[in-house]
């Protein structure tokens, strides 16, 4: 367990992203996929239903003792509020309402926000926009960890441990990589969390706050959900940095294992990302592919040649502040 990494820095390249390039070759000989584009009139509905089960959760939890209420956190609430995490990914493209109502989108988000426990919504619309637009952009891409990341945490001890802090590492890297000025939006998330949170609380305690904040901290984690986190960028083959996963866990995940077709068709719903898959499956059936998020978790712990510094970096010709 102290055996250290084998990588020493990132995999700088310089060329561009293979999302824009693709995209353009897929559209032109399949122009039907831009029918998919728009929104998913189910997810208002889905999304609505996972929030009001974890509201009942916090009535029906108020009263259990300390262990059961970390147990139904990290099996049951926890893996609710992943996966809401990953409607908010959706919402944040439009998908909900589309782009002609991207205020909507925004204030759905925030209700898609409330069991998490935590304002997140709203930072991560203004930091997603950069993954995709500036992928593997050094300081632009937060999604990229840190030298201090890549340099610390190369042993299987160590990543095991980088595994469970992600969900810190996630809050706060952008506020060290690219900070930019709190948004109207970001305060009204804040106000509107903490007002429903004031509220369970008043209501029934603090044991459903805890249920919520520590299921919402535990399945971002370590958890086998939160294998799409490595496997979606991590460089498991060298020059790869998008893999997409198919197996079952896309039911819970809003399909956010069709990530190369993601980043293909950010405006096209997770709900509608095996379609494209479908139409244009040559151009993914024979790229690399994940088959088991838990078997990812488990090669970036124990592979010495995949950790932090496992991804692809890349410098783009413009400054932060444009």
């Amino acid at each position: 367990m102290g055996k250290t990494g084998g990588r020493g820095d990132f995999e700088w390249v310089y060329t561009d992203q293979p999302h824009t390039s693709r995209r353009k070759e897929i559209l032109a000989k399949y122009p039907q996929i831009k029918s998919l584009m728009g929104p998913d009139p189910q997810l208002k509905w889905v999304v609505s239903g996972m929030v009001l089960t974890q509201l009942l959760a916090c009535y029906l939890v108020r009263d259990l003792s300390w262990k059961w209420i970390f147990f139904w956190a990290y099996a049951f609430g926890g893996c609710i509020n992943h996966s809401l995490t990953l409607a908010i990914h959706d919402i944040s493209h439009n998908v909900a309402f589309g782009n002609k109502l991207a205020k909507w989108n925004r204030w759905f988000a925030m209700w898609a926000n409330l069991p998490i426990g935590l304002p997140y919504s709203a930072s991560f619309k203004k930091y997603h926009v950069d993954h995709h637009r500036y992928l593997g952009g050094d300081q632009l891409d937060v999604d990229i960890p840190t030298d201090f990341e890549g340099w610390f945490f190369c042993t299987p001890a160590r990543k095991v441990l980088w595994l469970f802090l992600q969900p810190f590492f996630y809050a706060l890297r952008p506020l060290v990589v690219n900070p930019k000025p709190v948004g109207k939006l970001e305060i009204q998330n804040a106000v509107v969390q903490l007002t429903v949170d004031l509220i369970i609380y008043y209501l029934w305690g603090l044991k459903p706050i805890v249920y919520l904040i520590a299921g919402s901290i535990l399945c971002m984690g370590l958890h086998p959900i939160s294998g799409h986190f490595i496997a979606e960028h991590y460089m498991f083959l060298k020059g790869h940095e998008t893999y997409s996963y198919y197996g079952p866990l896309n039911l819970i995940t809003f399909n956010v294992g069709y990530h190369m077709e993601h980043h293909d068709f950010p405006s096209i719903p997770g709900s509608k990302l095996p379609q494209v898959k479908e139409i244009a499956a040559e151009y993914y059936d024979s790229l690399p592919q994940h088959t088991s998020w838990s078997r990812v978790l488990w090669d970036f712990v124990f592979d010495d040649s995949i950790g932090p510094y496992a991804r692809i970096k890349r410098e783009y010709k413009l400054s932060k502040k444009e």
